[in-house]
C-alpha cells in the first residue's frame, strides 16, 4: 500500500466484532502453546486451560489492570513479535485482519510494542476509553497512541484474476 502515487486508498476498519474473534483465537491459542511448553519444563502454566484460564488472567478475573501476570507478558511478546514482523497475529490471519499505520502502511516492532501493551495488560480501560473518547474510530486507547489501525485485508482476488474450479 504505498499511496505515494497521490491516489486516494480505500481502508477498511475492523469490526469490534472481528477484532475480538481475533483475540479470543490468539489467547486460545498461545494459552495452548504455553501450557504445552510449561507441561514440558515441568511447571504448572499460566493460562491453566481446564480452570478458563487465557480469560481469567488477560480480561476477567484481575478486571481493569493486569501489569504482573505471565500469561499478559507472554500474550504481549506474542502480540509484539507477530505484529511488528508481519502486521497479524495468528488470530489476525485466520480473520483476514491487520495492524497498520494510520495511511495502511507496515507497522514497525516500536509501535507493535505500544499497541500490544493496552491490548495485554490494560485491555478493559483501554477499550474503554477508546469507545468513549473516540467513538466511531475504531481504535482502543493504545491505537490512538501507537498511531495503527486494525483493517480488513483484502479479501478478493487481484484486479485481472479470476479463480475457476475445476471438477
Amino acid at each position: 500500500m504505498d499511496g505515494k502515487s497521490g491516489e486516494i486508498r480505500e481502508i477498511r476498519i475492523a469490526t469490534w466484532e472481528r477484532r475480538l474473534g481475533a483475540w479470543l483465537i490468539d489467547i486460545i491459542l498461545v494459552g495452548i502453546l504455553w501450557d504445552l511448553l510449561a507441561g514440558i519444563a515441568g511447571i504448572a502454566g499460566p493460562f491453566h486451560i481446564f480452570g478458563f484460564g487465557p480469560m481469567h488472567g488477560t480480561f476477567f478475573a484481575h478486571g481493569f489492570v493486569n501489569l504482573g501476570s505471565d500469561d499478559a507478558i507472554a500474550l504481549f511478546a506474542y502480540w509484539t513479535l507477530m505484529e511488528g514482523y508481519r502486521g497479524q497475529s495468528l488470530g489476525k490471519m485466520a480473520l483476514n485482519l491487520k495492524v497498520t499505520d494510520m495511511r495502511g502502511d507496515e507497522i514497525d516492532f516500536p509501535r507493535a510494542a505500544i499497541e500490544s501493551f493496552g491490548k495485554a495488560f490494560l485491555l478493559p480501560l483501554d477499550c474503554l476509553i477508546g469507545w468513549i473518547a473516540m467513538p466511531g474510530s475504531g481504535q482502543r486507547l493504545f491505537n490512538r497512541l501507537s498511531e495503527t489501525i486494525v483493517v480488513v485485508i483484502n479479501e478478493a482476488a487481484p484486479e485481472g484474476v479470476r479463480y475457476v474450479r475445476t471438477e
